[in-house]
This record gives C-alpha cells, sequence and structure tokens, in this order.
C-alpha cells in the first residue's frame, strides 16, 4: 500500500489510527479491535467487510503507527 494513503487513512468508526498488517493484508484499528481488509491493493473501510479482533494473537502488525507510544 502507499504510505502517503496509510498517512491519511483513519477508522471509519472512531476516526483513530490504522496500523498496517502487510501478511494479511488489512488495517487494524486497535481501539474497536477490527481489521478492515485490503483487496487489490484497495482497502474496504466499511464496518460491515471488518473482522473482529479477539486477542493480541489476531494482530501481526507490521507497520506500526509512530505516534502511538511504544509498547
Amino acid at each position: 500500500m502507499d504510505t502517503q494513503l496509510l498517512d491519511i487513512l483513519v477508522c471509519p468508526i472512531c476516526k483513530g489510527p490504522l496500523q498496517h498488517d502487510k501478511k494479511a493484508l488489512e488495517l487494524i484499528c486497535n481501539a474497536d479491535r477490527l481489521a478492515f481488509p485490503i483487496r487489490d491493493g484497495i482497502p474496504i473501510m466499511w464496518a460491515d467487510q471488518a473482522r473482529e479482533l479477539h486477542n493480541a494473537a489476531d494482530i501481526g502488525v507490521t507497520e506500526r503507527d509512530p505516534s502511538l507510544p511504544a509498547a
């Protein structure tokens, strides 16, 4: 995904930052515990298309938002 696009995209529900999971081709909202799919390079930002994240193993984020505090 284009990094400039990642910089401007936010969660459609809470308007919070998203993290890019390159392996799963998803954008992750940690606040809402949702993963939005990326299909053919296009993020699908509809709440009804998002996958719920139930535990830490569901999140395989490879790029994190630099504005978030370190874990």
